[in-house]
């Protein structure tokens, strides 16, 4: 299925059309009495959204204390044969991202007792067995909305590496040198290649496609123009751009700014 954009001014405009579905959402869930499981990306796409989220979270007075961030992946390091996720205090660490930049952000803008607990930050654990993550989430009655980002160079969504299949669930990968080249963009601390980690655990394509009930894909800025263009052909998913799993979601929404959607401005 072809998702065409809804193409805005600005990252902060997409920032704010994704917050306020969100925050839609989240209002709805507290109204029912029940959980509600947001799937988050890490790095600079999905920014404007937190920050337009946490803003909303003040104006609406809305109640936080249901919500789980369930966060698509983490960096990992290898010792004596075993896989270990990074310390959270390294500015490139995903849990770490979670903590500062969505919990504690929410956070900053709800009544205390409105407040997401520190338990209700997940992430998946590379010494889990493959596709535990994926129960847990399951358990939880799978995810109200996954925010969505894609990587600029390869199209990789959290930390699918291309070729992954169509029906991956959490586990740990070894990633591309285009997905730590993007790292390096995205967190500065990592001064060369060298420093970029080399593997990750990452949600799956099936993971996304299975247990999300919306998804939100947000493309924001002039380097991000050849995959807003890459997505927005696609009808399909397609292994060697793992965003394009976009497709397959169900009731997907496709949010760029109009500086990444100069190409198919061009086009038109």
């Amino acid at each position: 299925m072809r998702i065409a954009p809804e193409i805005l001014e600005t990252p902060d405009d997409v920032g704010l059309a994704a917050a306020e579905q969100i925050a839609d959402a989240i209002a709805a869930s507290t109204a029912a009495g029940r959980m509600f499981v947001l799937g988050c990306p890490t790095g600079r796409s999905p920014l404007p959204t937190y920050e337009q989220l946490a803003r909303l979270v003040g104006e609406r007075d809305l109640d936080l204390s249901n919500v789980v961030i369930a966060l698509m992946d983490e960096y990992v390091e290898q010792f004596d044969g075993e896989y270990r996720a990074v310390d959270p205090a390294l500015k490139h660490s995903c849990v770490g991202y979670g903590e500062r930049d969505i919990r504690d952000r929410l956070n900053a803008g709800a009544r205390p007792e409105h407040r997401i607990p520190a338990q209700n930050l997940w992430y998946p654990d590379p010494r889990a067995a493959d596709g535990e993550y994926d129960r847990r989430l399951k358990e939880a009655g799978g995810i109200d909305i996954f925010l969505l980002a894609s990587g600029a160079s390869d199209g990789h969504i959290a930390l699918n590496p291309v070729g992954s299949g169509a029906n991956t669930i959490t586990r740990v990968v070894a990633l591309g040198d285009d997905t730590r080249r993007d790292n390096l963009g995205t967190f500065p601390t990592l001064r060369s290649l060298d420093e970029a980690p080399r593997h990750g655990v990452t949600v799956g394509i099936g993971t996304i496609r299975a247990l999300a009930r919306s998804v939100i894909m947000v493309v924001t800025g002039e380097h991000k123009q050849s995959t807003v263009r890459r997505l927005a052909a696609a009808d399909t998913y397609e292994p060697d751009w793992p965003a394009t799993v976009l497709t397959q979601c169900d009731s997907p929404r496709f949010l760029v700014d109009r500086s990444a959607a100069a190409l198919l401005q061009t086009a038109l």
